[in-house]
């Protein structure tokens, strides 16, 4: 979700601003996924990189982040989406994780159909070392044996194990790069840059995604003769 302080610069406004009409848009985009029956959306919402910014910047990022799970999270349950927060909390205040960790029990129930994914102090280098960490752990405790370990296990170990690959991935704010984003994740997704600023990223900039995504084939190695039906709308993680 990029471009917030680059909105806020255009309108001679804070950073901070930014940011908080980026919050804003979730709510909108989270419908749209609902309306084009995405079962998944992750939002890459601070990075590991992130903590390099000033010092206010992050402590503002911090409280928005606290402030949507304590405001957003009973609305998400009356929507039928379980939220889910992937990433290294370590650094996170205390009444920060708790925010956390109330917002996913609460959503947590057997009715949601749709999944929120917010990735905070997440990286996707720090995701596959941290995987390959936890592998090694259980090599040497002798639980797994090293010859063991294939994709299928390693993707069982990653943050979102539980998860569907991504099926595409949307960059807002007209850079093209996916900065260490869900690397392991992607390795098959369609990508699609957008030049909207992510405060004016509506619902219908994520139909037009959506359309461009459905226009494509998606081969998985085969030929394209072997792959000849289009893309079925529904059961996509964006």
């Amino acid at each position: 979700m990029d471009g917030n302080n680059r909105w806020a610069k255009q309108r001679k406004l804070s950073g901070v601003a930014g940011h908080r009409e980026g919050v804003e848009r979730i709510r909108e985009v989270m419908s749209a996924c609902q309306e084009l029956n995405v079962e998944v959306l992750t939002l890459f919402a601070f990075s590991s990189e992130n903590w390099k910014r000033p010092k206010r910047e992050v402590d503002a990022l911090m409280s928005l982040f606290q402030v949507y799970l304590k405001r957003e999270a009973k609305d998400l349950k009356k929507r039928g989406v379980k939220l889910q927060v992937v990433g290294n909390r370590s650094q996170f205040s205390p009444a920060l994780n708790t925010a956390i960790a109330k917002a996913e029990q609460l959503t947590n129930v057997a009715e949601a159909k749709t999944t929120l994914v917010i990735a905070a102090d997440y990286g996707g280098r720090w995701d596959i070392a941290h995987t390959a960490a936890k592998l090694a752990e259980k090599a040497l405790a002798g639980e797994i044996a090293p010859a063991d370990i294939d994709e299928m296990l390693f993707t069982q170990h990653t943050a979102l194990a539980n998860l569907p690959d991504i099926d595409l991935l949307v960059r807002t704010g007209g850079e093209q790069r996916i900065s260490n984003f869900v690397l392991w994740q992607a390795a098959y997704a369609e990508l699609h840059f957008s030049p909207v600023l992510w405060p004016d990223f509506s619902g219908e900039t994520l139909k037009n995604a959506a359309d461009d995504f459905y226009s494509r084939q998606r081969r998985f190695g085969k030929t394209q003769e072997q792959c000849a039906e289009p893309l079925k709308q529904g059961g996509q993680h964006a």
